[in-house]
């Protein structure tokens, strides 16, 4: 026979094992165009593991291309770039998805879409309109309304991805027809006022946008040159200035231009990570100088590589692991980053089923 107290701490224990257990996991969504579709995945935080949750993949539009999650983690908003829609999902406690219909109707082929700090807009990037939807966000329902003055022009050819800084008071957006990037300043209202006009120059085919933690330097994968920009960032203006040395080249053999495809910093901001569209070893890493955003010395990570064409590169919620997207090779790869040293370390190879065009990972 159990004592009261001996039950109480079994109850304790239990209780302490399942709240450690639950912490120990995240959710991440991956978007799969080819079925139309997004699977759940239960991330471990510790292995870098993931399994998928069963019922995914849930459905969505046609074409998915990007999505991202309500700071609150009851909604997921999906874009469909093949119809000119974003789907509203309710998200579950065990990460689940339920679709809420009707789908919000977007300018053409929304190719990604980005929220705020406080998830209050939803900003949808419309690559064939050359416009950026701007919706707000229903805090009890998640339901979308696009404001009225929206869409606004992104003063720049096939807008493909942004990033808003950590602040909320600043937007900027990869033009990939124009070698330009577009600055906004965030309204109160949620709308937008152009900042950098006209835009920025950057190298050819920019196509993914990246900002630091602390909200100070700004990096762009330009694909067609097989080179990285990178800015500072005014706090106060949103203002960009280019980095010393911008853009940066990453080494290659033989000068053979590696198509860069996406770009993201970890999250102690000390490094900088890169993929390209080839096969083989398409991750590349740099230290980033702390004051400067400078990519110092390229990391030595020697037999690391990920799948083939690996379109998008993002961390986990801890900062602490990195996952690539691999196109043609319909898998995740998951790795580990040494804090001391920034070196990766492959740990899990998943499969998606289809080509993979974006992640998003919560707690």
């Amino acid at each position: 026979m159990f004592s009261r107290v001996s039950l109480t701490v079994l109850v304790l224990v239990l209780v302490g094992t399942f709240a450690s257990c639950s912490s120990s996991h995240q959710i991440a969504y991956v978007t799969t165009p080819f079925n139309a579709g997004v699977t759940a995945f239960r991330l471990n935080s510790h292995t870098g593991t993931l399994s998928q949750i069963l019922g995914s993949p849930y459905q969505t539009g046609i074409s998915p291309t990007s999505i991202v999650v309500h700071p609150s983690r009851r909604f997921a908003y999906v874009s469909n770039a093949g119809e000119n829609t974003i789907s509203l999902f309710k998200v579950s406690s065990d990460g689940a998805l339920t679709e809420v219909l009707p789908r919000a109707i977007t300018g053409m082929q929304p190719s990604s879409l980005i929220m705020d700090p406080a998830g209050a807009f939803l900003y949808a990037i419309n690559s064939a309109s050359n416009t950026v939807g701007v919706y707000s966000i229903s805090g009890s329902s998640g339901a979308l309304a696009e404001m009225s003055t929206s869409p606004f022009p992104t003063a720049g050819f096939t807008p493909v991805r942004g990033a808003i800084t950590p602040s909320g008071k600043f937007l900027y957006i990869a033009n990939s027809n124009s070698a330009s990037l577009t600055g906004y300043a965030i309204e109160s209202s949620g709308g937008l006022t152009a900042i950098t006009n006209p835009p920025t120059l950057v190298g050819n085919g920019p196509n993914w946008v990246a900002i630091d933690p602390s909200g100070k330097f700004l990096y762009v994968a330009n694909t067609q040159d097989g080179t990285f920009s990178g800015f500072t960032i005014d706090s106060g203006t949103g203002a960009l200035t280019a980095m010393g040395g911008s853009p940066f080249a990453v080494s290659t053999n033989n000068s053979i231009i590696i198509p860069l495809s996406s770009l993201v910093v970890d999250g102690s901001g000390k490094y900088l990570y890169l993929v390209s569209l080839g096969s083989g070893s398409n991750l590349f890493g740099f230290t980033i100088d702390g004051t400067t955003g400078i990519p110092n010395a390229a990391i030595s990570m020697p037999g690391v590589a990920a799948g083939n064409s690996a379109g998008f590169i993002v961390t986990d919620t801890t900062g602490k692991l990195i996952f690539v997207g691999n196109q043609t090779s319909n898998t995740l790869s998951g790795f580990t980053i040494t804090p001391s040293s920034g070196v990766l370390t492959l740990v899990s190879t998943t499969t998606t089923g289809n080509a993979p065009t974006a992640m998003a990972v919560i707690k």
